[in-house]
């Protein structure tokens, strides 16, 4: 997603469908309220959540809304899909139809979800350049061993986009599980690193990404609100 930033006074002319004369007429009469105060600066930057009012008319008053879902296997993370249930289908969030997603979820993995209208926030928690942490439950049909620490920690190289993996964090659960933190997100990557050993992934299930850590409470299929400190933990 892109941020919805720009000049005050296009969007005025977008809004209002008029021209640049017009709308700095408006500006100028004092008319034009951002977040409160008056304003006429034409290069004012505003973005989809700056409250805009044109004397007692509101043109934007969104608010940011920010989620999580805990996602059950056989759900689509998508906002419309014509075969499965998708994510959003599962919110009881008057803004859901509002909301994209923040690191998508295959259809056969579980776990924590993040859902939101802020697209600046968003770029933020996705940006590689961030190198947010995702840390994943992994079940395998085989056992480990040893050397799978030693190969996610040294990077993994990908022929085909001629991609080496950044280093990742294996810990060995149990005898066929384990715990995966990524930086990044490459295409199917885990089962892909995993594939290299030759070894299934039968279960995937995202634990966190960042700071921000599934709640525990939240049964398959429920979501809430995340807390303005959850919120704070990405950008």
């Amino acid at each position: 997603m892109q941020s919805k930033r720009g000049r005050l006074d296009r969007y005025l002319c977008n809004q209002l469908q008029t021209h640049r004369k017009a709308v700095r007429e408006l500006l100028l009469s004092g008319n034009v309220s951002v977040d409160g105060l008056v304003v006429k600066d034409m290069d004012k930057q505003v973005d989809e959540f700056s409250h805009i009012q044109l004397g007692d008319q509101i043109l934007q008053a969104n608010t940011p809304v920010y989620w999580m879902l805990h996602k059950p296997t056989g759900v689509v993370s998508a906002t419309k899909d014509t075969q499965h249930k998708t994510v959003i289908d599962l919110l009881d969030c008057e803004a859901r139809n509002e909301l994209h997603i923040a690191g998508r979820l295959d259809l056969n993995s579980s776990g924590l979800l993040l859902l939101t209208n802020d697209s600046r926030w968003s770029d933020a928690l996705m940006s590689p350049t961030q190198k947010v942490n995702k840390v994943y439950r992994v079940s395998l049909a085989n056992p480990l061993t040893e050397e799978y620490i030693a190969a996610f920690a040294a990077g993994m190289y990908f022929s085909f986009e001629d991609i080496t993996t950044q280093p990742a964090k294996l810990v060995i659960l149990t005898s066929n599980v384990a715990e995966v933190t990524l930086s990044e997100g490459k295409y199917h990557q885990i089962k892909r690193m995993f594939g290299r050993f030759r070894n299934p992934v039968v279960g995937l299930h995202r634990l966190s990404i960042g700071d921000i850590v599934l709640d525990d409470t939240l049964a398959p299929g429920e979501g809430r609100a995340l807390t303005s400190l959850e919120v704070a933990c990405i950008g």
